[in-house]
């Protein structure tokens, strides 16, 4: 008889991380991954939010049983710099509302084997 394996996706929508603090974010993403969930995030996190998601990640290997780290890629829209004005808009509803056209996927390491990207879709590779 054939074991069969549960995956799960929690899809986080903008406005449920939005209002939280740079380090609320962080713990409330690898909480649901810690849970062995792969995180499907719309938007994506700040640069300095990303680097203490993966500096967090690697504190704990060793110490939290079974964590092996996560797995991270971010999907976004290519951008066309058609007009001046077009982007200036666009940079500045970014800046006031997020980025919320991007797709932020993370997933604990010991469930996602590999992520590939290419501008246009996400590809995951899972364990076995």
């Amino acid at each position: 008889m054939k074991k069969t394996t549960k995956l799960t996706l929690q899809f986080i929508p903008f406005n449920e991380i939005e209002g939280l603090s740079s380090g609320e974010r962080v713990h409330k993403l690898l909480k649901i991954v810690l849970a062995d969930k792969i995180v499907v995030l719309q938007g994506k996190l700040r640069a300095e939010e990303e680097v203490r998601l993966i500096e967090d990640t690697m504190a704990m290997i060793g110490h939290v049983k079974g964590f092996k780290g996560v797995e991270l890629a971010v999907l976004a829209p290519k951008r066309q710099s058609s007009m001046i004005l077009t982007g200036l808009k666009s940079n500045i509803a970014r800046a006031l509302v997020g980025d919320r056209e991007s797709i932020t996927v993370i997933g604990p390491a010991s469930i996602v084997k590999d992520i590939k990207k290419d501008p246009s879709k996400l590809e995951l590779a899972l364990k076995r």
